[in-house]
């Protein structure tokens, strides 16, 4: 990863804020921000600019896969495996975590899937959002359950998940 480090903050217009961050190789984070009183200031950087106008489009369902490339420095093979797996997904569908670990070949690690899952950095960008329980449930995510629901709603996934 580059040491150069752009930092902005994007309001959502359904899930609060984004902390963003960008080198000048891609995207390296996207945190949601818990903080209402966080800057909505954007950084200066191509890259930067680039991910607010695709998140612009995505928010507006305008946008159905992202474009702006990606700075993954970490990661083991198996996570990376997983993250390349959740870009597959076609936006507005779903996965279960069992259905990931088969695509990446080891079809009993659907608990591994969700590790990676949690650890993705770039959330959104990398739809781990698009994974669900074998059952229809929603599983995990890790800015909240709630979170996970509006961001399938917005890409037209009509279901009732109980949250």
């Amino acid at each position: 990863m580059n040491d150069r480090v752009f930092t902005a903050y994007y309001r959502s217009p359904s899930v609060g804020i984004l902390e963003l961050k960008v080198s000048d190789t891609g995207v390296t984070s996207i945190t949601f921000v818990r903080d209402s009183t966080a800057n909505a200031a954007t950084a200066s950087h191509p890259i930067m600019d680039k991910l607010v106008k695709e998140l612009d489009l995505y928010f507006s369902r305008e946008l159905k896969r992202f474009s702006v490339p990606l700075d993954l420095a970490s990661g083991t093979r198996f996570q990376r495996q997983v993250w390349e797996e959740l870009q597959r997904i076609p936006h507005g569908e779903t996965r279960s975590y069992g259905q990931v670990a088969a695509a990446v070949g080891n079809p009993r690690a659907a608990r591994a899937v969700g590790s990676a899952n949690r650890t993705n950095c770039v959330p959104i960008l990398i739809p781990c959002h698009r994974v669900i329980s074998a059952n229809g449930g929603l599983g995990g995510y890790s800015s909240g359950v709630h979170i996970k629901k509006i961001l399938l709603e917005l890409e037209g996934v009509r279901r009732d998940f109980g949250v």
